[in-house]
């Protein structure tokens, strides 16, 4: 049996280091063409090493071509997506008539993009029929309509069991661009919808509603709901989160794999899977809900009271590496924020960097210490090789 493909967002080389031992599959963007320019930490030039890393530890490759494209943009697509074929990409994300043109014309595979609102069987089968792999199905689909789509279609379906939801229809917002001139088409959503908001009618009343983010929806969870998922019939699950830390990353692939190798070997309950949602809210969440998987959501699918992260853990920055032992595997710290104990959980962060682990010991000029403070150099072994100017988190229950 062909198990579905997990895929997580990655923002640069780290979110990669993170995700690794779990993921099947990654998306990424290369270029301003994509709807998270801000996300590009992973440059055309060194495309190549990326995908072949990605293929090292049997991961695929995918690259996200899928912003809104002008006349004078169509030069840049085709840079970048013949760059990708050169590299290996296994397929570009897509949706744009012009970009699909050029996918074909350069002869690699493509996925269509959820801004293509795929919708309905007729749809995904003309994605099909023009060549498409794949199709990323609207997150306004419900579970029933998606396996209607299956019944109806053989091209492989994609769809989000994780992440941020949009305010707008397959993401196709303007409050942005109309606002702040920065097109979420074009990659630049400074995402309105997360700030606080009135209601004022003709007169100039103030209508009060439940709360003052009321354009805000919760994020998707589906970890309890992943047999749902399987069983209808979809090939690949995506985790929405291109611009999170590698925390996010890591604990999110983590879990959902977990939950989907629990399925195959029968061994998926519903205690686990509250168990490991329990999980998932220590890392970044605006509370989670089903979206429209289970018809409409009303009030409950919107976070009223709060737009920012309600994870119940927080990291902080305290240090970074200034040295790195590889005999004894250890690392010279400096902890310039906050000082670090015996038994607290740390990440080390750089730009080819991810390590999690618990403090085990702690030296001070040879000396073994239970606490360093503030303002302390201290010995730290490490899990791996960690490198200078890495960044030193602390994760807070």
């Amino acid at each position: 049996m062909k198990k579905v493909e997990l895929m997580s967002p990655i923002k640069n080389w780290t979110s990669l280091e993170a995700c690794k031992k779990y993921a099947d599959a990654v998306y990424f963007s290369a270029s301003s063409m994509s709807l998270r320019a801000g996300a590009n930490n992973i440059t055309l030039d060194e495309l190549g090493d990326f995908v072949n890393e990605c293929h090292k530890n049997d991961i695929k490759a995918y690259l996200t071509v899928n912003s809104v494209v002008y006349n004078q943009d169509l030069d840049k697509v085709e840079e970048v997506i013949q760059k990708a074929k050169d590299a290996k990409v296994d397929a570009v994300i897509v949706w744009d008539p012009a970009t699909i043109e050029i996918a074909k014309e350069v002869g690699i595979d493509f996925f269509i993009s959820t801004q293509a609102n795929v919708s309905n069987y007729k749809a995904a089968d003309f994605y099909k029929n023009i060549g498409a792999k794949r199709v990323i199905v609207a997150r306004e689909m419900t579970l029933d309509q998606i396996k209607e789509m299956r019944n109806e279609t053989d091209v492989e379906i994609e769809a989000f069991i994780h992440g941020a939801m949009c305010l707008a229809i397959s993401g196709r917002c303007i409050l942005s661009a109309y606002f702040e001139n920065k097109s979420a088409n074009k990659g630049a959503c400074h995402q309105l919808c997360r700030r606080k908001w009135k209601l004022v009618d003709d007169d100039g009343n103030v209508i009060e509603p439940e709360g003052q983010y009321f354009l805000n929806p919760k994020d998707i969870c589906m970890i309890e709901y992943i047999p749902e998922m399987i069983e209808a019939g979809i090939d690949a699950f995506k985790i929405e989160g291109r611009q999170r830390d590698p925390n996010y990353i890591e604990t999110t692939a983590k879990y959902y794999r977990k939950a989907i190798e629990a399925y195959y070997n029968d061994s998926f309950t519903k205690e686990k899977a509250k168990k490991w949602k329990k999980e998932l809210k220590k890392v970044y969440n605006r509370e989670f809900s089903t979206g429209f998987y289970f018809g409409t959501p009303g009030a409950e699918g919107i976070n009223f009271e709060n737009s920012g992260s309600t994870t119940t853990n927080k990291r902080k920055e305290i240090g970074s590496v200034t040295h790195y032992y590889p005999k004894s595997k250890a690392a010279a710290i400096k902890l310039k924020h906050r000082g670090l104990e015996v038994g607290e959980k740390i990440t080390i962060e750089g730009e080819n960097t991810y390590i999690k682990q618990e403090v085990e010991s702690i030296q001070i000029n040879g000396e073994d210490v239970q606490r360093a403070e503030k303002g302390s150099t201290i010995g730290l072994k490490v899990k791996k090789r960690v490198r200078e100017n890495d960044k030193i988190f602390v994760i807070i229950d």
